[in-house]
């Protein structure tokens, strides 16, 4: 048997440490590889925009508009009406009555009825004719502005609101009740928690004043009277 000398083993190590060292120089070229075909971004840090511009607004979250809750509610309504109307009606009648005879006083007294010799008689005559021709016009134009506080009654389960508010004013011995009330869409409410009457579904407006005004400007019983006889 052949002896191993110190050479031989160092001849087998040599060849070892090349194929350990061409192995591991593959590897790196593999990782080499991945790392060019990687995104020259991957190791970027996220830029959030928030926090990279000045003029970023961030969205207002939703607001949950719940029962109970205040909405302010702007009133401009304006209406114009306007109508006319001719009336002409013409009517005409003629009613004739005859007697052909008469009693006698004395015998009716004595109970013998019998015809005299008068000739016929006209007794009623009568001749009507009535024409009316009437015309009337109408026209009135209103606006009302206001801003009044509601309160919300009731959230429907798809986000119709009921709205009601009622404002009352006393001034002196004048007294002015505004109420308001209608259906609305949550969405229609405004981030300055603000909505238009016009919005509004089923609005109804009233408005009653009472006091010593109103009844100075109301027309007495002899003017109505007055008016409803002679309406032309």
């Amino acid at each position: 048997m052949k002896k191993i000398t110190t050479r031989s083993i160092s001849c087998a190590l040599f060849v070892l440490a090349g194929i350990f060292t061409q192995s591991a120089h593959a590897q790196s070229l593999f990782l080499a590889q991945e790392e060019t075909n990687a995104s020259p971004d991957a190791d970027q840090p996220e830029i959030v925009l928030e926090e990279a511009s000045l003029y970023f607004i961030t969205a207002p979250e939703d607001r949950v508009i719940q029962k109970h809750d205040i909405i302010t509610i702007i009133i401009d309504e304006s209406s114009s009406q306007k109508s006319s109307q001719t009336l002409e009606t013409e009517k005409e009648s003629k009613s004739d009555a005859t007697v052909s005879a008469m009693l006698d006083v004395m015998e009716l007294l004595q109970l013998r009825i019998r015809e005299t010799s008068s000739p016929t008689t006209d007794l009623i005559k009568f001749n009507a004719k009535r024409e009316f021709s009437g015309e009337g016009e109408y026209e009135r134009t209103d606006k009302f502005t206001a801003r009044i506080a509601a309160r919300v009654l009731e959230v429907k389960p798809n986000g119709t609101l009921v709205l009601e508010a009622v404002k009352r004013i006393a001034k002196d011995s004048e007294i002015s009740v505004l109420t308001l009330s209608g259906f609305a869409r949550d969405e229609d409410v405004t981030a300055q928690n603000t909505i238009l009457s016009s919005q509004l579904a089923d609005l109804n407006i009233s408005v009653v004043n009472e006091g010593d005004l109103k009844k100075a400007a109301e027309k007495g019983l002899i003017t109505r009277v007055l008016d409803s006889i002679f309406s032309f």
